[in-house]
């Protein structure tokens, strides 16, 4: 099997999570390695700042470092030639490298996709501060606020299907309800119809049986 050797620019280390700012290229590209690794690839790795003898001791990579200086780390080598320089490739480019056969498109998640179902999450249990922190998140990461509309419209789609099917369980229990919206019906601050839908059995309608003490 090839061998694939990365050098890397200096830094505190290779996972991406050291430091003020994540960068989600790293974490991404070492799940790529061992990837590579489980299919029989021999995979090096050195980092400038710690071991700054395997740069100067490969005459490859010193050629390269004298023609563009630190702008061609990351630099891989396989099987003693390059490659790639200047960035991580994706795994299907690092499949082709090595003549490993890919197992299709690689994962599209991400942290920005994380980001978005977390908020989407958020949106479906009604939890503000979960929202609040995640759409922090998600802007640091670079989405835009129309990406973050998509994920929230998406979410209330989704949790007003389930509120729905909950409303149809109750009708087959207690008969018709009246169904009282407060986003149509505005009340004053610290009314009872300050929560979003509040539903009332029809009188006369149904069972009336006594609500179950067992709620999820």
């Amino acid at each position: 099997m090839p061998k694939l050797e990365v050098f890397d620019p200096a830094m505190c280390c290779s996972t991406g999570v050291c430091g003020p700012v994540v960068d989600p290229t790293l974490p991404r590209f070492a799940a790529d390695l061992d990837w590579l690794k489980g299919r029989g690839v021999n995979v090096e790795r050195f980092n400038l700042a710690q071991q700054p003898a395997m740069f100067a001791s490969n005459d490859i990579v010193k050629n390269a470092l004298s023609e563009s200086g630190t702008d061609c780390l990351p630099l891989l080598l396989v099987d003693g030639r390059i490659v790639s320089q200047g960035s991580y490739p994706c795994r299907e480019r690092l499949a082709e490298f090595c003549g490993v056969e890919s197992e299709g498109p690689a994962s599209i998640f991400s942290p920005a996709v994380a980001e978005l179902v977390a908020i989407g999450a958020s949106i479906a249990c009604n939890c503000t501060p979960c929202f609040d922190y995640h759409y922090r998140k998600a802007r640091e990461l670079g989405l835009s606020n129309e990406d973050i509309a998509l994920a929230v419209r998406s979410a209330l789609g989704v949790e007003k299907a389930s509120s729905r099917a909950v409303i149809e369980v109750a009708e087959r229990n207690l008969g018709p309800l009246v169904i009282l919206d407060s986003r149509s019906h505005p009340e004053e601050p610290g009314s009872s119809h300050q929560r979003a839908e509040m539903v009332f059995p029809m009188v006369g309608s149904g069972s009336h049986g006594r609500p179950s003490s067992e709620c999820c």
